[in-house]
């Protein structure tokens, strides 16, 4: 309760400064909370994408308004938000490939660009009268589509406009950004809906995403060029899932994060139903009930610094989903307007903080290489429990009732940090790598291409007995290590015959697969490598060996495929 009570006194969190190659044009030795609005390309960014927030927002009351007046179903009611938040989870690992590969402002403008051209389609079909529940949902899914592309690119560019020192603040300030609209946009929503009909916010939509796609197009981002050409889409996200699967604390970050999406996406699904069945109200009524929720995200987004200073990822996740849980079966509970809106307000802070500090763990860890791919499984996790969840929340509140679907999605989001026992969050890492030198490419004899290959590379280590099981657990680490960053049919052995020599074996698809690999270090990886050669205690250095497999039939004896070998001695990379 201590650590609970010390989120509302004075405090600050000393962090130490690190380097960072963002571009910038003040300066920036404060890391204060509203510090990156100092920076004049993320200020007008921040502030664009908050009108674009109001238009999302404001789409989803319109659709989730105009659905209750075209079917009495609570499920279709509730499939509107799984047609919005679908695409995030389909499409988000795509998009970060090709925001990893590509100029992210071209991806992110090319996105708003494609949500923009369907808000006006459905508007003209709106203004002819031709909706219907499937005609919504097909365009809310086109629109989430849009957003999808966009997000990664986004989300990954952030690191580029502020220093690092200040990332967490320009996250936290996202968030706030999307909050606030989330406080005002669906209470306008509403008000629109009731005016002026669906249309009414359907052109908002539309209308709203044009600051933004201006000031991305006037950005002049920085291109760093590619030292090797870029992977194939394909290639990309094979990538990213593997770094995926041989990085636990992304893992569990990620398997956390979907759990609550699909326990408390009864939150927003039912809130519809809940305005006008359970609160006897109208549009008005659902937009105050959002803003409600908006307020207190914004809320839960200004306490980020507190609960990182003052509990660990776990205990902050915890603490979360429980009073989260609460509040769900308050709700639930609740048929008076202003009771809702408490309960609202509170689910909105603990959810927000929630996901802000999971989603500052992603960014602070994520080399950039692999920066928006992990940003959109981030994205893909949260949003794709959402979209199953309200499914599942729907057709539970029209088998059983809207009450039932609130008390049991809150019963078990209170219950959920019992999974912390088998997948604990970790502490969130500040270890972003900027400016690490490349490894320079390795002398060869041998007249390689690019998609020569497959390479095998073997490492020699010389390791005295009495320190065997202590360079077996690092090498175990080495193992997730490369195995992430792209080598295949890793595996470590000892030799029978000399007790001392233990040799490291793995393979890469292609030359380039090989030389993308050695580029992929982060200065953590790279002192992992340092330990396990602190063992090597032989005369001479660490030996390493980079061999052209030669399966039968796959040589031609010819002038211009010579095959000369030898053996070098480099340093362990």
């Amino acid at each position: 309760m201590a650590g609970i009570r010390s989120f509302i006194l004075p405090g600050r969190r000393s962090r130490q400064p690190m380097n960072s190659s963002s571009p910038c044009d003040d300066d920036h030795k404060s890391v204060g909370v509203l510090s990156p609005l100092r920076i004049s390309i993320y200020r007008r960014i921040w502030a664009a994408s908050l009108l674009t927030n109001f238009g999302m927002l404001v789409l989803g009351v319109g659709a989730a308004w105009i659905m209750t007046q075209l079917t009495a179903r609570p499920s279709m009611v509730a499939l509107v938000q799984t047609a919005l938040m679908l695409p995030l989870m389909l499409l988000a690992i795509p998009a970060g490939a090709l925001a990893d590969m590509y100029d992210r402002r071209i991806i992110a403008l090319t996105g708003l660009c494609f949500s923009a051209a369907t808000s006006t389609i459905l508007c003209l079909l709106t203004w002819y009268g031709l909706l219907t529940p499937a005609v919504v949902l097909v365009f809310c899914f086109l629109v989430g589509c849009g957003m999808a592309l966009y997000g990664p690119a986004w989300q990954s560019s952030v690191a580029e406009q502020v220093p690092i020192q200040s990332l967490p603040q320009a996250i936290a300030l996202n968030s706030i950004s999307y909050n606030i609209a989330r406080c005002f946009g669906p209470a306008l929503g509403g008000f629109l809906v009731a005016i002026c009909g669906a249309i009414g916010a359907f052109i908002s939509l539309a209308l709203l995403y044009i600051p933004l796609m201006i000031v991305l197009a006037r950005w002049k981002r920085v291109q760093i060029p590619l030292r090797l050409p870029p992977e194939r889409v394909d290639r990309a996200v094979v990538s990213g899932i593997r770094y995926i699967l041989h990085s636990p604390s992304i893992r569990i970050v990620l398997i956390r994060c979907f759990v609550v999406g699909v326990i408390g996406g009864s939150v927003l699904a039912l809130l519809p139903l809940t305005a006008r069945n359970s609160l006897a109200g109208g549009p008005e009524t659902y937009g105050l009930l959002l803003g409600a929720f908006g307020l207190g995200a914004v809320g839960g987004a200004i306490l980020v610094p507190r609960a990182r200073k003052h509990f660990s990822g776990e205990s902050a996740t915890r603490w979360c989903c429980i009073i989260l849980g609460i509040s769900m079966v308050g709700i639930g509970f609740s048929r008076l307007a202003i009771l809702s809106a408490f309960f609202l307000l509170v689910a909105g802070a603990m959810w927000m903080l929630n996901m802000a500090l999971y989603n500052i763990g992603m960014q602070t860890s994520a080399p950039r290489w692999i920066a928006g791919r992990l940003l959109a499984a981030y994205q893909s996790s949260v949003n794709g429990g959402l979209a199953i969840g309200s499914w599942w929340w729907g057709a539970v509140a029209q088998q059983q009732s809207i009450s039932i679907a609130m008390y049991a999605s809150g019963g078990m989001m209170i219950l959920s940090p019992l999974i912390g026992l088998r997948f604990r969050i970790p502490d969130p890492s500040t270890a972003v790598d900027e400016g690490l030198d490349a490894i320079p490419d390795p002398k060869v004899s041998l007249a390689l291409t690019p998609r020569s290959g497959p390479i095998i590379i073997e490492i020699e280590y010389h390791i005295a007995p009495h320190h065997a099981r202590q360079f077996y657990r690092v090498m175990q680490k080495v193992q997730q290590v490369r195995k992430r960053n792209g080598a295949h049919d890793w595996c470590i052995a000892r030799d029978v015959s000399d007790s001392l020599l233990w040799t490291e074996r793995f393979r890469c698809p292609t030359w380039l697969d090989y030389l993308r690999m050695r580029g992929r270090s982060t200065q953590a990886e790279r002192d992992t490598h340092a330990l396990a050669r602190r063992y090597h205690s032989g005369p001479a250095p660490v030996q390493v060996r980079r061999m052209l497999e030669r399966p039968f039939g796959s040589v031609r004896w010819n002038v211009e495929a010579v095959d000369i070998g030898g053996d070098d001695v480099l340093p362990l990379d």
